[in-house]
């Protein structure tokens, strides 16, 4: 399989445009941390707060094209006006399960020796995050126990009821409970962790969980 980019959903080989190189390296976490006198150690904000937040992603995506100057500037046109500072969706045909978010700059150059002109696409604001192309979905008839699977990212799903419904759920050592007549409907502290997670339904319609995945 050729290598490609799809930027929102269009690829960018079929606008004649060679990906040579794509550098998604990993962000960096924010490891703010305070000084106290008096005191050994510094007070460090990811271990205050008990998650762990991170930093803009950076990339960084190399194309190529072999034509006239005048064949490369429509090309490179083409592109600019589409995606140029615009927040995009970035999938690379590598890992085509996940997709990247961020604003997109161009940065074009042309040796008119060679013939060959370069277009190096660059973003610096990313989301940390890769997010799943599919959404999951889980759905429950009746009631029970229901395991959510989930990636990385801590994610709240959104709750779909067909009737009168009681969920119930634990997250470390603190219990919910929620109690909800049929409708869509968000709890914040329904915060999916990384692995699976159990929640009990007690419902006699069906019970939706949607969330969209992601990981670093």
């Amino acid at each position: 399989m050729r290598p490609d980019v799809k930027i929102n959903d269009i690829s960018l080989f079929t606008l004649g445009w060679l990906r040579e190189s794509v550098d998604f390296p990993t962000p960096q976490s924010q490891t703010n941390t305070i000084v106290v006198p008096g005191r050994n150690a510094p007070i460090r904000y990811t271990e205050t707060l008990g998650s762990i937040s991170y930093q803009p992603r950076e990339f960084t995506i190399l194309l190529s094209m072999l034509g006239s100057r005048t064949q490369f500037d429509l090309k490179v046109a083409e592109v600019v006006n589409r995606f140029a500072g615009r927040l995009c969706k970035v999938i690379c045909s590598d890992t085509p399960q996940v997709y990247a978010i961020g604003t997109i700059e161009a940065e074009p150059v042309y040796d008119p020796l060679t013939g060959k002109g370069q277009l190096t696409l660059s973003c610096e604001d990313g989301d940390s995050y890769l997010y799943h192309v599919k959404e999951t979905v889980v759905t429950k008839s009746g009631s029970g126990t229901v395991t959510l699977f989930n990636d990385y990212m801590p994610v709240v799903p959104v709750v779909e009821t067909t009737g009168e419904t009681a969920l119930a759920w634990r997250v470390g050592e603190e219990e919910f409970r929620k109690s909800v007549s049929a409708g869509t409907w968000e709890f914040p502290e329904m915060e999916l962790q990384a692995g699976e997670n159990q929640l009990m339904v007690t419902a006699e319609g069906m019970t939706t969980f949607r969330y969209r995945e992601g990981r670093l």
